[in-house]
This record gives C-alpha cells, structure tokens and sequence, in this order.
C-alpha cells in the first residue's frame, strides 16, 4: 500500500482495528437481541395460563316506574372460580346512570346465565355488562 492510500484509510476508518471494532459491535448487538428475544418468548411461555372469563349480553328490561334496569347476561367461566361482574345502566347519550358489582358465587358449571337489577339515578335507555374477572 501507498502512504497517501494508508492516510486514507486511517481518515475513513477503513483499517483493520476499525473493522474488526465493527464487527465486535455488530455482533454484540445481535447477541443482545437474541437476548431480548429469547427473554420475551420465556417470559410469554411461562406466565401460566389464566382462566378466561366471557360474559355476554343476552337482553334488558327497562322498568321506569321503579327507577330500575334488569340486565341479563350469560357468564362463561372455568368451574371452580369465583367471579364479579359490573352492570351497568345508560341513558339515551350512553352516559352510565347506574351501575352494581355483582360477586358470582364459584359453580361446577361453565356456563350459566344471570338477570340482576340495576337501580338508575335517571331514566335509562339500556342495561350492560361492563367486565366481568376472577375473584
């Protein structure tokens, strides 16, 4: 090599030092990623499984002369599990005008059925279930 193109290399990072430091670099980051990775999918893997819960709205009555909504839904549930529940009532703008935490009581059943009745503050429109988890 010539001394002009040496200078040029030392000037652009093109020596063998500077090379070899990007590889090291370069290989360090992947490492750090696999890491990362390999954490996430253990992490993913071993967080267990969780029972699911599902609850859906089978329908409503709207009961103005005693301030009241009854909502009924049907609650999918593993057996063996205590569960709550909220209820909620809306008006006409879906603004909440009355809700209730029902606590279910643990069955050997999955799937059962409930009505509960929700008092309102203001006439109300509609009855829902908002979220339902395990106890």
């Amino acid at each position: 090599m010539t001394e002009q193109q040496t200078a040029l290399d030392v000037r652009y990072g093109r020596t063998r030092t500077h090379r070899t430091r990007d590889r090291v670099l370069l290989v360090l980051g992947a490492v750090a990623v696999a890491v990362v990775l390999v954490a996430w999918v253990v992490w993913a893997g071993l967080d267990g499984q969780t029972p699911s819960v599902e609850a859906t709205d089978t329908g409503h009555v709207v009961m103005n002369d005693e301030r009241a909504v009854e909502v009924s839904w049907t609650l999918s549930v593993p057996p063996g599990n205590e569960t709550a529940c909220i209820v909620q009532a809306y008006d006409e703008d879906f603004t909440v005008v009355g809700w209730k935490v029902v606590e279910i009581p643990a069955s050997d059943r999955h799937l059962r059925t409930f009505t509960e009745r929700v008092r309102v503050a203001q006439e109300a429109n509609t009855g829902l279930i908002s979220r339902c988890w395990i106890i």
